[in-house]
């Protein structure tokens, strides 16, 4: 496979905006699987996988977009961001609310 076949990588950017889409209320978050510490999510076709500690939304540790493109977290940490890190403190408080999560924090 060269290059110009593959799949554009997704950059943690692209996830950060369909997570604030989600926070704003511009696109459907829906839970669709919930675990002690992570949740699956599905934002529009997006699959997410969230790490979640003591009631928190730490990290997103796997991407696939509606069109099957995959992201992990060792890919965006490669460039030292993850999508969740870029969410304000107010976007951070409204997707913990959306995820049913009962911290009253900003975040990490």
């Amino acid at each position: 496979m060269t290059q110009k076949d593959r799949a554009p990588a997704i950059t943690a950017r692209e996830v950060y905006q369909v997570l604030k889409d989600a926070a704003m209320g511009t696109r459907a978050l829906r839970v669709v699987r919930y675990d002690t510490d992570h949740r699956s999510v599905d934002i529009d076709g997006w699959q997410l996988r969230l790490f979640i500690q003591d009631t928190c939304l730490r990290q997103c540790e796997e991407c696939t977009t509606a069109d099957g493109r995959v992201a992990t977290l060792d890919a965006w940490q490669r460039y030292g961001t993850d999508p969740v890190a870029l969410l304000s403190g107010w976007e951070h408080q409204q997707l913990e609310q959306l995820l049913n999560l009962n911290a009253h924090h900003l975040g990490p």
